[in-house]
């Protein structure tokens, strides 16, 4: 499996706007062979600041997810309503398990 986490930004004037992109963003993903989790999160200190977290089976899939029509639509929404300071970081993780 491979956990991705990391934020971006968008300015909290725009953040309904960008609402309905995310949305899409988020279902396309969740809807991909391998797609274990997708999400975004308000962080709640930081108005416009996103938390992300995404869950993969493997690197396969992964690969794929970065081919997916959803994905170029989600990045030229992104750069129209001005999402910045996206930091993403892959983990390899030997074994997920609650807590």
């Amino acid at each position: 499996m491979l956990l991705i986490t990391g934020t971006f930004r968008v300015s909290p004037d725009k953040l309904e706007e960008a609402r309905p992109a995310m949305r899409r963003m988020i279902e396309g993903s969740r809807a991909e062979d391998g797609c274990i989790t997708y999400g975004y999160a308000d962080d709640i200190l930081e108005p416009g600041l996103i938390h992300v977290t995404e869950l993969w089976t493997d690197r396969a899939a992964l690969e794929k997810h970065f081919t997916a029509p959803h994905l170029a639509e989600w990045r030229k929404a992104g750069r129209e309503l001005g999402l910045h300071d996206g930091k993403l970081q892959i983990c390899d993780p030997v074994t997920l398990s609650p807590l």
